[in-house]
């Protein structure tokens, strides 16, 4: 048969050479890719390299040239405009006019940040929406908006090096410094954001910083409402009590919203009262006339000059303050804010850290009394609980993002006596007992939407209202009658 040759033994060792002759060309054309692919790519390294190299000299030039104006100026918006033509002049120097309008003014913008401000971070921490900034690594940030973290891949720092030179900048202004020696700080921004920030040893995985942005906004009550925070009956209860000069804790996890909540809450204080306010960082925005701020401070690097939150406790009490307010407790000045709360300086407000309240008065209460140095007995500790808090307010930061008051409890108070009022058989004679005047009861998950209602439980707490009244104030007993579940009800869920 014509062409039967190719099967044969000639056929064979003719298949086997072109198949060779494909595998080679292949193979040829695979190394070529690679090797142009690597030529590329080292074409890109060196021109990137190029360019960062070229920005450096642009910012070296920038800072020689406005020297301390950087410092003393940075707000002018003559100023700003003076940086920016001469930027946009030393980038035509660099990198001639073939560039495109929207690449140069990005530049300009980025050469600014760095110079002004804080980087790739500069204009999130601008963002209204914003609440936190979390840096995890040097080209990895991300964001809470709106209660949820999103990565935001188009900011990045250019490098390690960057973003140890922005976290320098932070920490220089407050006094602190951060090194191998020392490699984490705490502190805050000009508009008192709190700032953490790590590097290595401790982070390993390079240089971390965190920012919790400081609200310009004060929330009101018609906000909480607004944002489904609380219903009116728990708002109407929270005004009186702080009115009616209840002691009060508000508590919470990490990023609850504690702070804030403690900054409406006082807004319901009476114009005429003096108020002196303690934090570690100033974030308070108290409208009344006579406010007296006190703002820890921390040890120098060489040690000194520490001024602790609980010597500003004490020295309050010379201040002749009606009300003292404390950004957040955390260490043995519980006893000292205590002993002002029982003795003369009721209606003082502060938050503390806690999952929940009985949390709060069976586990954390106990370890921040043990931190001071007034030593207490376990019974001790219970009868100045009992004596100083009225209300514990809790607030929690839900899966989706949203934050909810989710109980308003009231001390009742120790033992036998607590416990009839309570109508409890099965009395513990050594607990604090709590009793929830309102809840948020959740029902479910929605569109990935927390859903529920808050709910009345029918306790009305007799003391806090016979003080309220004999204070003149008129308690309407409606908004304690406890909630029961119609199909209307369900028409009322809160998402």
């Amino acid at each position: 048969m014509p062409g039967n040759e190719f099967f044969g033994q000639s056929g064979h060792e003719l298949l086997r050479q072109r198949l060779q002759q494909t595998q080679e060309f292949d193979a040829f054309i695979m190394n070529r890719s690679f090797s142009q692919s690597l030529e590329q790519n080292q074409s890109m390294d060196v021109r990137a390299k190029k360019e960062r190299e070229a920005i450096e000299r642009i910012k070296e030039k920038i800072n020689r040239r406005f020297g301390e104006r950087i410092l003393t100026d940075a707000k002018k918006d003559e100023f700003k405009q003076e940086m920016s033509d001469t930027i946009n002049e030393l980038i035509t120097e660099e990198f001639g006019m073939d560039v495109s309008y929207e690449w140069r003014r990005n530049l300009i913008k980025k050469i600014m940040d760095d110079i002004l401000g804080f980087g790739p971070i500069q204009d999130l921490l601008e963002d209204p929406e914003i609440t936190e900034i979390m840096v995890t690594r040097w080209n990895q940030i991300y964001v809470e908006r709106n209660g949820r973290l999103v990565l935001v891949p188009e900011h990045t720092f250019d490098s390690e090096e960057h973003l140890k030179n922005v976290i320098e900048k932070i920490v220089q202004p407050i006094g602190r410094r951060i090194n191998d020696s020392e490699p984490l700080v705490d502190g805050r921004l000009p508009d008192g954001s709190r700032v953490n920030a790590t590097i290595p040893p401790i982070s390993p995985d390079g240089a971390t910083l965190t920012i919790r942005k400081f609200s310009k906004k004060k929330l009101t009550g018609e906000d909480y409402l607004k944002f489904g925070s609380l219903d009116e009956r728990m708002l109407k209860f929270l005004e009186l009590a702080v009115q009616g000069r209840c002691n009060i804790i508000v508590s919470g996890g990490t990023g609850s919203g504690k702070t804030t909540l403690l900054n409406m809450l006082s807004n319901f204080i009476p114009e005429w009262e003096a108020i002196v306010t303690i934090e570690d960082s100033c974030e308070l925005q108290l409208n009344q006339r006579n406010v007296r701020r006190l703002e820890a401070r921390p040890p120098s690097p060489e040690g000194t000059g520490e001024v602790s939150i609980r010597a500003l406790v004490r020295n309050a009490l010379r201040m002749r303050p009606d009300r003292i307010v404390v950004g957040e407790v955390r260490d043995g000045c519980v006893v000292d804010l205590f002993r002002a709360m029982s003795s003369g300086h009721d209606g003082s407000l502060t938050t503390i850290h806690a999952n929940n309240p009985r949390d709060l008065i069976d586990a954390t209460l106990p370890i921040l009394f043990g931190m001071s140095d007034m030593k207490f007995d376990e019974m001790a500790q219970k009868l100045q609980i009992c004596a100083s808090v009225d209300l514990i307010v809790q607030i929690q930061r839900l899966r989706d993002g949203s934050r909810k008051i989710t109980n308003i409890t009231h001390v009742v108070g120790l033992g036998r006596e607590a416990a009839t009022r309570l109508k409890i058989k099965n009395i513990e004679p050594d607990k604090i007992y709590l009793q929830d005047i309102f809840k948020f009861k959740q029902t479910g998950i929605v569109g990935g939407k927390v859903v529920g209602k808050y709910v009345a439980t029918g306790y009305a707490p007799k003391e806090i209202i016979d003080k309220l009244e004999s204070m003149g104030i008129d308690v309407p007993m409606e908004i304690f009658k406890a909630d029961t579940e119609t199909e209307n009800d369900k028409q009322k869920m809160v998402g």
